[in-house]
């Protein structure tokens, strides 16, 4: 069950931060109170994820999924391109969360 909370922070977090670039510095309001709301619920899965997820494991988890997901929706939505550096970099985190998931004792399985 923790597995599918993280899944749905990271969710949260994706629409949000997808929001906040939307919202123009938070003047439009439509995606300014989504960017509250997703943000909020976000959160408070993360927290409950943390009763039985160490944090460091929980929060390597969401920010580097978020990280990614959040490149490609700035690819996709926004026309934001990456170098070869930054995809690089991205390639990194998601192996690091590979790594945290397949072979690391401390994420419970």
């Amino acid at each position: 069950m923790h597995w599918f909370l993280l899944a749905a922070a990271i969710a949260f977090e994706t629409v949000g931060t997808t929001a906040l670039k939307a919202s123009e510095g938070f003047s439009r309001l439509g995606p300014s109170l989504i960017v509250v709301v997703a943000y909020a619920l976000s959160f408070w899965l993360l927290a409950i994820v943390l009763k039985t997820v160490p944090v460091g494991i929980a929060y390597a988890i969401w920010s580097g999924l978020g990280i990614c997901f959040i490149a490609l929706i700035g690819y996709v939505v926004f026309g934001q391109r990456l170098d070869a550096p930054a995809i690089a970099g991205i390639g990194l985190i998601m192996a690091g969360i590979l790594v945290i998931n397949l072979f690391s004792n401390t994420a419970p399985h």
